[in-house]
């Protein structure tokens, strides 16, 4: 087993081949032994280390230096926006970390779907849901879906025991008075939790992010990322047991808040990762967003096909979804509609709540 101190090296070439660089093993190998040479004093130092073996041309440097970022600093990686600036003109580059100017046609509601980027941190709000949350946190583990192990345990199964068979025949001189069975034991699924911090959900942020602690402390295997304009993994962040500091945290590490809707970027983002889209994989996949995306909903669709796919089950929360009477009006929402087991309440914490824990009615 390697140290710990090795895994952002290690994950480090499997970043960049995923961004489209050439990161053979070998270079890999000088990478390490050339950190260990300089015996660097800060991260500038591995950042040339960097540079020097793998030689990013001037023209993707800044793309080099994002991923370098997001594995060794852990910062979010920025979706793509596909088009020109002439046919996205609230669009933004995000590979660089300068703040946006808000435009002066921007719905201060966040009712619309926009492009433009946001990137500023700010102060999660405290709720009143305590003791729903606890309640929530108690239920968890009885309520969230299982799956068989590869482990197995003495008991009434189907699975013949051959251990005990024999030890049985030992203390018997050879004679099975009844054989002995095992059966599989279970574990929790994973939970994959993708909230939409964009400006048209920020009424909802707060709340889904304090249900997410709720979550993560709860369960056994769940991971949480955000997505606006930006991919954030909050995992680690969430992963503090006191929620005042793991709420700071997480608001630290999104850039993003209340800005532009790029859903469909985002999530292809996520599956292009393969250590990320492995969080997908036989999973229950809970979305809290309106959906609002902004332009066709090709780039949507075509990520929820390959998330659909992965996952065991995907369960969509809008806050629009607290009528009982609503119905996908969008065409991104109509779209990806068929991909989704199902389309419930995301409004606030006890709904989003209600949800996870009766996750299992209306599955279709």
């Amino acid at each position: 087993m390697t140290p710990r101190a090795l895994d952002p090296f290690l994950d480090f070439p499997q970043a960049l081949r995923a961004a489209g660089f050439p990161a053979s093993p070998d270079r890999t190998e000088t990478f390490i032994t050339a950190v260990g040479l300089l015996g660097p004093t800060g991260i500038d130092d591995i950042r040339r280390a960097a540079h020097a073996v793998y030689g990013p041309g001037p023209e993707r440097q800044p793309i080099f230096d994002t991923v370098f970022d997001m594995v060794f600093l852990g910062r979010h990686l920025a979706a793509p926006v596909p088009g020109e600036p002439e046919d996205l003109p609230q669009s933004f580059d995000a590979g660089a970390f300068e703040d946006l100017p808000v435009p002066d046609d921007e719905d201060p509601s966040g009712g619309e779907a926009t492009a433009a980027e946001r990137l500023f941190a700010r102060a999660i709000a405290a709720g009143d849901e305590d003791a729903g949350l606890r309640a929530f946190m108690r239920a968890l583990p009885e309520r969230l879906p299982r799956r068989r192990s590869r482990r197995r345990m003495p008991g009434k199964g189907r699975l013949p025991d051959a251990r005990r068979a024999f030890r049985q025949m030992l203390r018997r001189d050879g004679e099975i008075t009844r054989l002995p069975t095992q059966r599989r034991m279970t574990r929790e699924r994973r939970v994959l939790l993708l909230i939409d911090v964009s400006g048209s959900m920020k009424d909802g942020t707060d709340g889904a992010l304090r249900l997410a602690h709720a979550l993560q402390q709860g369960g056994e295997r769940v991971e949480c990322f955000t997505l606006g304009t930006r991919l954030t993994r909050v995992t680690r962040a969430l992963g503090h047991k006191n929620r005042d500091q793991a709420l700071t945290l997480a608001s630290g590490l999104v850039a993003d808040w209340d800005g532009g809707t790029r859903l469909g970027e985002a999530l292809a983002v996520f599956l292009s990762i393969p250590r990320f889209a492995a969080h997908a994989r036989g999973a229950l996949v809970i979305v809290v967003s309106d959906g609002l995306e902004r332009g066709g909903p090709e780039a949507l669709v075509a990520s929820m096909e390959r998330l659909s796919a992965l996952a065991w089950s995907v369960l969509w929360l809008s806050p629009l979804a607290a009528d009982p009477a609503y119905r996908p009006e969008t065409g991104a929402m109509r779209a990806i509609l068929p991909l989704l087991d199902r389309l419930g309440d995301g409004s606030t914490p006890p709904a989003i709540a209600s949800e996870i824990l009766d996750f299992r009615k209306g599955l279709r």
